[in-house]
């Protein structure tokens, strides 16, 4: 199901990497970093001109990681409390919160930048999950040039800026998925880990029940368990508590009364709420997208389809499937372009392939208008795939192999 070691070493030095999409993986990777650096040198990114915090994503991490160090993690679910200690931080009040949605084990990471100053933690806390990202990016696509793509994504920026979790969140879902034909065991963990965003796990029992991965099957529910009984045991059977009865007055806010806002949100049920739907019909159109993407995965994974193709529409339909897609999660859609990729380099890229991808740079830069755009860019990505998904079944299957067809 993998290349060994020596047929991938070929590979790497036989892989021509196409001008077109070189050129412009660098253009878009020096974007990304010369908009966080105008950011942060004209005070606009941690640190106001008056040397006030700037309200983002990150302070709920940091000021979380406080309460559950002075023992009191479960007041992190507390939107008013929760609210003073960011707003103490910061040295300044805001509109709106930042609150604390996560399951206990993410206090583990909370704490860690607890411990260090403000603007310590928050570039350190979007540098040590930006590694493991890079890392998994350059091990899909099996080159160097993997590391490119990853920094070129659009949504590096965003996430960088507002100092979220997407690099943390597309390292584990891009590991679990090179990990599950060459070490399933590790790759069980990366899934397991990931129950600190359990909406982009519900797709995985499914296909490794259907794919027969019983080994990732096994150590991803151990891993998940292990996970619990140690933030059970540091933080406490509150925080636990805390967490269960805040989930539903959290979903009620975010989903049915829309306070992060419609366009802010990237999935079906988000852009029909966007249009003015009723929370039924959005649920309805959510509801069968997710079944459906659920069924045809599992159609895929029990076939002889190349792994890459299964891995990419996997990596895709995590975000189909889920209704709550924040912008700066979007970052798990390089994954499966990542596998996309891998595919084009090895077989050829197909003549619509790489203008389709750049195509969706026009869709990202909707959102900077306020415009819920993240799905048609997932969308674009996914009838990538199932192009590639149809014509391999319109001739007689090959072997399972990474390469993909």
């Amino acid at each position: 199901m993998a290349a060994s070691g020596s047929s991938f070493r070929i590979a790497q030095g036989q892989i021509e990497i196409p001008t077109a999409l070189r050129k412009v993986s660098f253009a878009l990777c020096a974007m990304n970093f010369t908009i966080c650096l105008m950011a942060y040198l004209s005070r606009a990114w941690i640190y106001d001109r008056n040397g006030l915090g700037i309200p983002t994503d990150f302070i709920s991490f940091w000021a979380s990681g406080h309460l559950a160090i002075e023992g009191v993690p479960a007041q992190a679910f507390e939107w008013d409390i929760l609210k003073r200690i960011e707003v103490a931080q910061l040295g300044q009040d805001f509109e709106g919160d930042f609150p604390w949605h996560y399951p206990p084990p993410f206090f583990f990471v909370a704490c860690a930048l607890a411990l260090l100053p403000y603007s310590v933690a928050y570039l350190g806390w979007i540098l040590a999950s930006l590694v493991p990202y890079l890392a998994v990016m350059r091990a899909i696509v099996g080159h160097n040039f993997g590391i490119l793509l990853a920094l070129a994504t659009p949504f590096v920026f965003i996430n960088a800026l507002v100092g979220q979790n997407g690099f943390l969140t597309a390292a584990l879902i891009g590991g679990t998925l090179y990990l599950i034909p060459i070490r399933p065991a590790l790759a069980g963990i990366c899934l397991g880990l990931l129950t600190y965003k359990p909406q982009y796990g519900l797709l995985f029992p499914i296909v490794l029940i259907a794919a027969g991965h019983w080994r990732v099957f096994i150590s991803a529910t151990v891993t998940t368990i292990a996970v619990f009984v140690a933030s059970w045991l540091t933080f406490g059977t509150e925080s636990w508590l805390a967490f269960f009865h805040w989930l539903p007055k959290s979903s009620q806010a975010i989903m049915t009364e829309g306070k992060a806002t419609w366009w802010k949100l990237q999935s079906f049920y988000s852009i029909v709420r966007y249009f003015g739907g009723a929370e039924q019909l959005a649920w309805t159109f959510q509801f069968t997208l997710a079944a459906l993407v659920a069924a045809g995965l599992a159609l895929m994974w029990r076939s002889r389809l190349p792994y890459s193709l299964k891995a990419a529409a996997l990596a895709a339909g995590t975000l189909l499937a889920t209704p709550y897609v924040a912008i700066y999660d979007m970052v798990v859609l390089a994954i499966a372009v990542a596998f996309l990729v891998r595919t084009g380099l090895r077989v050829g890229f197909r003549s619509y392939e790489l203008p389709a991808l750049a195509c969706t740079l026009v869709l990202v830069a909707g959102y900077f208008a306020a415009k819920p755009t993240g799905l048609g860019v997932t969308l674009i990505v996914s009838i990538l795939i199932l192009a590639r998904v149809g014509s391999w079944w319109r001739r007689p299957a090959p072997g399972v192999s990474m390469a993909g067809g």
